[in-house]
């Protein structure tokens, strides 16, 4: 898996000659962790990236200035490659039924439009998670030690942010939603026929509900329907996106302030 990540931290870049203590992997998506864990939920990270996603803050933390702001920066730059990510996963997926139409084999999960999606929908699961790991470091700051406008500031990014990463996990919910529909596991892209929808047999993933999206007369998945969730979502998540910005100016402008 390492070589199918080219030896490559997906997270931050760093190459396995740069990081001392070797690349590690990390699972996204939900997949079951017993056992052996099918590559489509792995994804490489390097040490520090994977310590990073794996901390436990500790409540009531008390940051200074300089570090606080550091810590909404990175998030919100996370937060930006977080919201890039989520719209090419959905603008891969809202064009895999056309793709599977086209293609007289029916798209294998061998086909590199597959091998395309299974890397899009890792990487973009990783980078809801990063954003989630600097959310809960905000979530943990002591708000009683900062001056009262800092924390009307912070908590009103925190909130911003968390509305954002709901609106993000919508969009990939439902680009997942239309492989389950082309009847295929979200996870991996291996055929899940129709009337088998709990569990993939082949990655141990839990088949989303599509329930919502099939049409009652002939139980047929309505994807106009879901494209058009998609689209409003996205569009709903652009301005929330704006109000983030807006958000991190008014905390560097209350920290400078304090």
């Amino acid at each position: 898996m390492f070589e199918r990540d080219d030896d490559t931290c997906r997270r931050c870049g760093t190459t396995a000659d740069e990081d001392p203590a070797g690349l590690c992997l990390y699972p996204v998506g939900g997949v079951p962790l017993d056992g052996d864990v099918h590559e489509s939920g792995l994804v490489t990270v390097c040490t520090s990236c994977f310590g990073s996603l794996h901390v436990e803050p500790i409540s009531g933390t008390v940051l200074e200035p300089a570090p606080l702001f550091d810590l909404v920066r990175k998030t919100t730059e996370r937060e930006g490659v977080t919201v890039s990510a989520v719209a090419a996963f959905a603008s891969l997926t809202t064009g895999l039924p056309e793709a599977v139409d086209a293609d007289a084999s029916g798209l294998p999960a061998e086909s590199e439009a597959a091998a395309e999606y299974r890397q899009a929908r890792r990487e973009v699961l990783l980078a809801i998670d990063s954003v989630d790991a600097g959310l809960e470091q905000l979530h943990a700051v002591d708000a009683d030690a900062l001056e009262p406008t800092v924390g009307d500031a912070l908590a009103g990014f925190t909130g911003t942010a968390t509305k954002l990463q709901s609106e993000l996990r919508g969009i990939v919910a439902l680009g997942e939603s239309i492989v389950v529909g082309l009847e295929r596991c979200q996870g991996c892209f291996e055929p899940v026929p129709g009337g088998d929808r709990d569990r993939c047999s082949t990655c141990g993933l839990e088949t989303r509900d599509i329930d919502d999206w099939c049409r009652p007369a002939d139980d047929t998945v309505a994807f106009e329907s879901l494209y058009e969730a998609i689209n409003e979502t996205l569009q709903t998540a652009s301005g929330t996106t704006e109000a983030l910005t807006d958000r991190t100016t008014i905390v560097a402008e209350r920290l400078h302030d304090a």
